[in-house]
């Protein structure tokens, strides 16, 4: 493996934002916020409106990446073995064969994932959080990179089965993508009125070059000042009086595993205060639970934590 550091990950991640800015437009920060829930190997769940771009950025973002893809539109009748895989008896070889699913790729897209039932919602939450898969007793590794990036649509509720805590705080973050502005769209409208800018979208990261990045950024320096901040704001969303179920460890893991890939990002080898602070709502805004009087009151999940990171002293310089 060549030896690689920070300008390896910031160069990577100006060619992937470049590359995917391609198709979805003024939505550069968005876009970081995926590059680095892949250095992390994270999960990614997307919520908003119908035909903003939802589907097509997770789209970009496996044309981007040179490796499998797959995706899995949810539907009610949609079952365990359409997405792990199943058995099968070969005839010609008089013996059972697997024949896996669609979850059995280095991304995998499922699309208005809150259109499944709960069975089938609950048998990706081995593979989200073990990279494998289990069926008929015998156990499957993913391939990696696996990432599994989700899209649901938070307006229309009408056979929708929302998505259980424990399998929300599997998505490292919950990205929004929010209506363009007046020249982003009008932009829009000129780049697909003659073509379709995803059919010329080529790949710009290799899946071992990724692997490669993942482990640099993981070795990225968190000193304890910044490793105790982190702590502290997660445990300040379990005492905020308006929310009744704060983030979890596993949510602090990945506040700092987000951090560390930000940083990098940024060129640096080291975390910062600031970066913490830039990646808090959308790691930690979907696994808080408000109060039932703070939800009545209109009170959303990124207020209440815009308040805990006012209530956090910041770590001091030196």
């Amino acid at each position: 493996m060549l030896e690689r550091g920070p300008l390896d990950i910031q160069a990577a991640a100006k060619r992937f934002t470049s590359n995917v800015s391609r198709v979805i437009v003024g939505r550069s920060e968005v876009v970081e916020l995926i590059f680095i829930a892949l250095l992390c190997e994270g999960h990614v769940l997307i919520e908003d409106v119908p035909g903003l771009g939802k589907t097509l950025l997770a789209r970009a973002t496996a044309r981007s990446l040179d490796g499998s893809f797959k995706r899995i539109q949810c539907t009610p009748d949609l079952l365990p073995s359409d997405v792990v895989g199943l058995h099968f008896f070969n005839q010609k070889l008089s013996e059972f064969e697997f024949r896996p699913g669609p979850v059995v790729a280095n991304v995998v897209l499922v699309d208005e994932i809150n259109r499944a039932m709960p069975r089938t919602q609950s048998c990706l939450l081995e593979s989200m959080q073990e990279r494998q898969v289990t069926v008929d007793w015998k156990t499957f590794s993913l391939p990696r990179p696996f990432i599994l990036m989700a899209t649901q649509n938070p307006i229309e509720l009408e056979g929708t089965f929302p998505l259980p805590e424990a399998q929300l705080d599997r998505f490292l973050m919950k990205l929004r993508l929010g209506y363009p502005s007046v020249p982003d769209e009008a932009e829009v409208l000129s780049r697909y009125q003659q073509e379709n800018p995803m059919d010329r979208l080529e790949s710009v990261i290799g899946t071992t070059e990724l692997l490669e990045l993942q482990v640099l950024a993981r070795h990225t320096l968190v000193i304890e000042p910044i490793r105790s901040y982190i702590l502290a704001v997660t445990r300040a969303t379990r005492e905020h009086p308006d929310i009744r179920l704060g983030g979890s460890t596993r949510a602090a893991l990945g506040l700092q595993a987000a951090s560390q890939a930000l940083a990098v990002c940024r060129g640096r080898d080291f975390v910062i205060p600031d970066d913490v602070k830039s990646l808090t709502i959308p790691v930690l805004s979907h696994r808080i639970i408000q109060k039932t009087e703070a939800r009545l009151r209109g009170r959303a999940e990124e207020d209440l934590l815009r308040e805990v990171l006012d209530s956090v002293p910041v770590p001091a310089e030196g």
